[in-house]
């Protein structure tokens, strides 16, 4: 979308011709500042690209970074309907596969360990 925006800057092309024709976010306010939320997209996909070059590098401050990236999105697609279910759909994605190579395979709760040995439980009551 930054792109776009850089297009339509380069072009001429007045916001308010776009928004008379189409309304592209459920809400008004977004509608009448689309070339600021379009620069706005631009924000977001230089943080993600950070984080996901930091997250290949193996450093943990990308891996925050890109949770963080992915718990505003999903807070804030919300606000950003219709385009923000595809948003949401593909940061959910990404939130879950992050969090499962994090995580692995491990456990909620350990299981219990028994402080004593079955078969002494039974010798003791012969």
């Amino acid at each position: 979308m930054l792109l776009g925006v850089v297009v339509l800057l380069t072009l001429g092309v007045p916001q308010i011709e776009i928004t008379e024709r189409v309304d592209i976010f459920a809400l008004p306010y977004l509608n009448d500042n689309l070339y600021l939320m379009m620069a706005m997209s631009g924000v977001f996909g230089t943080l993600r690209v950070i984080g996901a070059v930091a997250m290949a590098r193996n450093r943990l401050w990308g891996f925050a970074l890109s949770l963080f990236n992915c718990g505003s999105t999903l807070v804030l697609m919300i606000f950003l309907l219709p385009p923000g279910l595809v948003d949401g759909l593909l940061t959910g994605s990404a939130l879950v596969l992050m969090l499962s190579g994090w995580l692995q395979g491990r456990a909620i709760v350990d299981e219990p360990r028994m402080s004593v040995k079955p078969e002494s439980a039974v010798d003791s009551l012969t």
